[in-house]
C-alpha cells in the first residue's frame, strides 16, 4: 500500500518549480513558486524578517502530491489574520502568543486555496496528512496556534472538520456583469452615483497629468527606485513598515511580466503617483498606492477607475483592490465574506477566542447585509458577482 509522508521545506526553492506549476491555479500572481521564493530570498518573508519558511510537503510513491505553504511568524504583520489583541489574552494567562504558525501569503489579502493538491491525489486524505503535520509542529514545540488565512471555501470545510475555529471580514471586489466597457458599467448605477464618478474622473484628468499603463516586463530596472519610494510615502505617512525593497519589486516585475501591472500619473518625466498590481488570468489584484502630491480624486482614478477599466478591455472578470475600506462600495465593489481558520490546542484559550469569533461572524454578516443596501447600482442584483 502506499504511504504518505510528510516533510518541511526551508523555502518555496527547495520546492521544484515544476511542482509548483503543477500544483497551483494557472497563471496566480501570488500562490506560486516564484512569487514565494523571490519574497523569501529577499527578506520580505525571511526569518530576520519574522517570517521563517516551513513549506510542508507531501509525497506519495516518491512524487509530491500536496503543498501547504507554512510560516513561523514572530509578529502579527502582512498575514492579515488581525489578532493582535489575542497577544494579551495569552499573556495575562501566563502564555506566550509569539510565535505561531500562518499558512497565507505574506503581506497579500487575496483569498485563496492554501492546501494545494495534486489532480488525481485522494484530496481529502492529503489535506488530512498536512493539516495533521501543522498541528503536529504546534503540539512539539509548543506554539500558541496555527492559522490558515484568508482560505478557500473546501480549505475552509476540510480544517473547520479537523478542529480549526474560524474568522470572519469583509473584502470590496468589482465583478464584470457583462459590462463591455466602461461606460456600460456606469450605466448600471444610479443616475446620481453615476454622475459623482464622472466628476471624479474629470476632476482627475483636470490635472494635467498623464496616465500610463505598464506591465512588469515594461518597466527598466532603474525606474524602480523611484516607484519605490511612492510605495513607501504611504508607509512612511501612517507610520507602518513597508516590507517590499526596490530590488524585490524588480525581481518580482522580471519574472511575473504580465502578472505585474502598474498604473503611473506623470508630470513632464517626473511620476508623481502609482498604483501596483497584479494580475491572474481572470482577476486583477490591487496591492499598493503611492504619491508625492495630493491631487483631487487621482486615488480613485489610479486605484480603482483605471482597474476596472483594465479589466474590461483586457477580459478580466474581476477586480480585488486589496483590504478594507468601505469607500469602495459606492465605486461599484462589492462586498464579499473571506474567511481564516485557527487552530488553538489549549483548551483554556480556545474557550476565550471561541465566543468571540462567533460574535465576530454575526457582525460581519450584518455589516455584509447593511454594506450590500449602499451599493451604487440601479437594480439591486447589478453587477454583483
Amino acid at each position: 500500500m502506499s504511504k504518505l509522508t510528510i516533510r518541511i521545506a526551508d523555502g518555496a526553492a527547495d520546492i521544484p518549480r515544476e511542482t509548483w506549476t503543477a500544483l497551483c491555479a494557472p497563471g496566480h500572481p501570488f500562490l506560486n513558486g516564484d512569487f514565494l521564493r523571490i519574497v523569501e530570498e529577499q527578506g520580505v518573508a525571511a526569518p530576520d524578517a519574522g517570517w521563517q519558511p516551513l513549506h510542508l510537503v507531501a509525497s506519495e510513491n516518491g512524487g509530491i502530491v500536496g503543498l501547504l505553504p507554512l510560516y513561523l511568524k514572530g509578529h502579527s504583520h502582512g498575514d492579515f489574520i488581525y489578532d493582535w489583541s489575542w497577544k494579551p489574552v495569552w499573556e495575562r494567562s501566563g502564555r506566550r502568543y509569539y510565535p505561531r504558525l500562518v499558512s497565507g501569503l505574506p503581506y497579500t489579502p487575496v483569498a485563496g486555496p492554501r492546501f494545494l493538491i495534486a489532480p488525481g491525489a485522494d484530496r481529502a486524505a492529503v489535506c488530512d496528512a498536512l493539516i495533521a503535520a501543522a498541528q503536529g509542529i504546534v503540539a512539539e514545540n509548543g506554539f500558541s496556534t496555527w492559522h490558515v488565512a484568508l482560505a478557500s471555501p473546501a480549505d475552509i470545510d476540510a480544517v473547520a472538520a479537523r478542529g480549526l475555529i474560524v474568522s470572519h471580514d469583509v473584502q470590496y471586489h468589482w465583478s464584470d456583469a457583462s459590462f463591455g466597457d466602461f461606460d456600460g458599467f456606469l450605466q448600471s448605477f444610479s443616475a446620481e452615483k453615476r454622475r459623482k464618478v464622472r466628476a471624479e474622473r474629470r476632476r482627475a484628468a483636470a490635472s494635467g497629468l498623464r496616465i500610463a499603463v505598464r506591465h512588469g516586463d515594461e518597466i527598466d530596472m532603474a525606474e524602480w527606485p523611484t516607484l519605490h519610494a511612492l510605495y513607501r510615502s504611504t508607509f512612511d505617512r501612517f507610520g507602518n513598515y513597508a516590507a517590499f525593497s526596490p530590488e524585490c519589486f524588480a525581481r518580482l516585475a522580471a519574472t511575473l511580466g504580465d502578472r505585474m501591472v502598474v498604473f503611473t500619473a506623470s508630470d513632464g518625466d517626473e511620476t508623481v503617483a502609482l498604483s501596483l498590481c497584479f494580475r491572474s488570468n481572470d482577476t486583477l489584484f490591487g496591492r499598493y498606492w503611492g504619491t508625492r502630491r495630493q491631487v483631487d480624486s487621482l486615488h480613485f482614478e489610479l486605484c480603482f477607475y483605471r482597474g476596472i477599466d483594465y479589466c474590461l478591455r483586457h477580459g478580466l472578470t474581476c477586480f480585488e483592490p486589496g483590504a478594507g475600506g468601505e469607500h469602495k462600495i459606492a465605486r461599484g465593489f462589492t462586498p464579499q465574506i473571506v474567511r481564516s481558520a485557527h487552530w488553538i490546542p489549549d483548551p483554556e484559550m480556545r474557550r476565550v477566542i471561541a465566543p468571540h469569533l462567533e460574535r465576530q461572524k454575526l457582525g460581519v454578516a450584518a455589516w455584509h447585509d447593511d454594506a450590500r443596501g449602499h451599493l451604487p447600482f440601479r437594480r439591486p442584483d447589478s453587477g454583483i458577482a
